[in-house]
C-alpha cells in the first residue's frame, strides 16, 4: 500500500481516536489546567502525530503508548475525585499568598513569584491597592483568586436590604439573521410573536445579526447595518412611570378637593399605590 494511503488512514483512524479520547477525559480550558493536565495532554498530542506520519512503524506499539497516556491519567483523574489525598498529588494544592491583609513573602517564594507579579495578578482581578485585599490565594492552575476587604467590596443590594428579581438567562432567538425557534419555545414564545415585535420595531429579520430576548420579556436586537437607529424597547420603564404618574395625580387631587370623603378616598388610592410600586419597582428598574 501506498505510504500516503497509510498516512491518510492513520491520520483519519487517530482523529477518531483524538477525538473520543477528549471527550472520555472531560472538558479542560487551557488556562485552566494543571501542569500534569498539560503535560499529558501535549504527549499524547505528540505520539498522535508521530504514529499519523508513521514515523513509529509499530503501528501495535504506537497504539499501546497512546493508550497508556489515554487510560492512566482518566483513572488518575477518577481517583483524584475519590481521594482527597489523590487530588492534592495529582493537581496540586493551592496556596495563601495573602492572609489578613497580609503578604506570606514564604508562599510567594515556593511558588516562585516576585513583588511585581503579585502586583500584576492582583491588577488582572482589578485591585491596584494591596492594602484592600483581605485574602488571596494561587490556585493550582495557576489562577489567582482574591478577596477584598469589606470596607472595600461593591455594594451590592443585599448590603442594602433591597428585594431584587432573580434574573434569567438571556434568549438568543435571533443569530445572523436566523430564528431559533427553540429558544423561542424555553420562554413560551412563537415566530408570530417575533415577527410582531420586529414590524414594531421597523426591521426585517435579514438584518438582524443577534436578536435576545431578556427577563422581562423585552426584544434586543442588533442590525448588520450599523448605520440605522431603532429605539430599544423601554417598556418597563414606561410602565413605571405611568405608575408613578398615577400616585402623583391621587396626591394631587387630594389636595385640591374640598371634599372630605374624596380627599380621603385620594389619599389612600395614593399609599395603596405607592406600596404596589416599592413592590414592583425592582422588577421593572433593573
Amino acid at each position: 500500500m501506498k505510504t500516503w494511503i497509510v498516512i491518510l488512514i492513520r491520520s483519519i483512524s487517530l482523529f477518531l481516536v483524538a477525538f473520543i479520547a477528549t471527550k472520555m477525559m472531560g472538558k479542560k480550558y487551557f488556562a485552566k489546567m494543571t501542569h500534569f493536565q498539560f503535560i499529558y495532554y501535549t504527549v499524547i498530542s505528540i505520539l498522535i502525530a508521530l504514529i499519523s506520519v508513521n514515523i513509529i512503524k509499530n503501528l501495535a506499539f504506537g497504539m499501546i503508548a497512546l493508550g497508556v497516556w489515554i487510560i492512566l491519567p482518566i483513572l488518575l483523574e477518577y481517583l483524584s475525585l475519590k481521594s482527597k489525598y489523590f487530588h492534592d498529588l495529582i493537581n496540586g494544592k493551592e496556596t495563601i499568598l495573602i492572609r489578613n491583609g497580609k503578604v506570606m513573602e514564604e508562599n510567594l517564594s515556593k511558588m516562585r513569584l516576585t513583588g511585581e507579579e503579585l502586583l500584576r495578578e492582583l491588577r488582572s482581578k482589578n485591585s491596584f491597592n494591596v492594602a484592600d485585599v483581605e485574602f488571596a490565594v494561587m490556585e493550582s492552575t495557576g489562577e489567582m483568586n482574591i478577596l477584598l476587604k469589606s470596607d472595600k467590596k461593591p455594594v451590592t443590594a443585599y448590603d442594602l436590604e433591597k428585594n431584587i428579581a432573580n434574573q434569567k438567562e438571556p434568549q438568543t432567538v435571533i443569530l445572523d439573521g436566523n430564528i431559533l425557534d427553540e429558544s423561542l419555545r424555553n420562554r413560551g414564545l412563537n415566530r408570530g410573536w417575533l415577527k410582531m415585535q420586529l414590524a414594531s420595531l421597523g426591521v426585517s429579520l435579514d438584518n438582524v445579526f443577534i436578536g435576545q430576548i431578556d427577563m422581562s420579556g423585552d426584544l434586543y436586537v442588533d442590525l448588520f447595518d450599523d448605520t440605522v437607529q431603532i429605539a430599544q424597547p423601554k417598556i418597563k420603564e414606561l410602565l413605571y412611570a405611568n405608575l408613578e404618574k398615577c400616585q402623583a395625580d391621587l396626591l394631587t387631587f387630594s389636595l385640591e378637593t374640598e371634599n372630605k370623603e374624596a380627599k380621603a378616598m385620594y389619599k389612600k388610592d395614593a399609599d395603596e399605590l405607592e406600596g404596589v410600586i416599592k413592590k414592583l419597582k425592582p422588577y421593572l428598574l433593573h
